[in-house]
């Protein structure tokens, strides 16, 4: 649902003609424009390959700062135009949650894990610590605090990669495919912890070809070979071939 707020509230995400290339072979986005008010839940969505993840990198400026690659239009996050910010000050703004948590959990304990985000942008220690075990309380990871990430479960690990980006505490949160590679109660597990922030007012872009498990939202966005071709308040009708076949793993 869009939270109320006054006609002259900035948008938390706003994109304006956005189109974006990695290299030679083209763009990979072309012209992108939309808003997302503070405390909305939007699911973006498409067949495989047609810009989603793309589209992510551009909003937390991963892509062109760290990624390289030829960006033009804008995208401003809270009211802010990122592209004069470097990548930690557009992370206090805006976080993302991986597809693939093995690629965002680099520390050896769970407790560290959380902690990592914070202590590189100078957040005082005492702070850091309540904000560590605020987020372990969020999602009943207290019993894996000093545990490695690389023992726990999908599920599990899908819990640790979101409670470290909100240790960060931004304002507004991609989510790329949450429930991929999960069996059922690993979806279940995470679709529960989605659906309490959203119900908070957390503004969400939530990535995912399986719009039933994400029937909550309140728009949903359809991306077509890097092109924004449908922005509805109904989940839309996707082809058979749009959602990669699902691998599970146990949660």
């Amino acid at each position: 649902m869009s939270a109320a707020g006054g006609g002259s509230a900035a948008p938390a995400v706003r994109v304006n003609g956005l189109s974006y290339a990695y290299g030679v072979a083209g763009y990979v986005l072309h012209d992108v424009s939309f808003s997302v008010p503070a405390g909305e839940t939007v699911v973006v969505t498409g067949s495989s390959g047609c810009g989603k993840t793309t589209l992510c990198h551009c909003l937390t400026g991963l892509a062109p700062k760290a990624l390289g690659g030829a960006m033009t239009g804008t995208v401003s996050i809270l009211g802010d135009d990122i592209e004069p910010l470097a990548v930690p000050a557009v992370s206090k703004r805006i976080g993302m949650v991986f597809q693939d948590p093995d690629n965002q959990l680099v520390m050896t304990t769970v407790e560290d894990e959380l902690a990592f985000g914070p202590e590189n942008l100078a957040v005082e220690p005492e702070e850091i610590r309540r904000r560590v075990d605020r987020e372990l309380g969020r999602f009943g990871l207290e019993r894996f605090a000093l545990r490695s990430p690389g023992e726990l479960s999908g599920g599990e690990k899908r819990l640790v990669a979101l409670a470290a980006v909100l240790t960060l505490d931004p304002p507004v949160l991609i989510l790329d495919e949450p429930f991929a590679h999960l069996d059922e109660r690993g979806r279940d597990r995470v679709r529960a912890a989605v659906l309490d922030l959203s119900a908070s007012g957390r503004t969400l872009l939530i990535v995912e070809h399986d719009l039933a498990l994400v029937d909550f939202a309140g728009r949903y966005l359809v991306l077509e070979q890097g092109r924004l071709v449908a922005d509805t308040a109904t989940p839309p009708a996707l082809p058979a071939y749009a959602a990669p076949p699902r691998l599970e793993v146990p949660a």
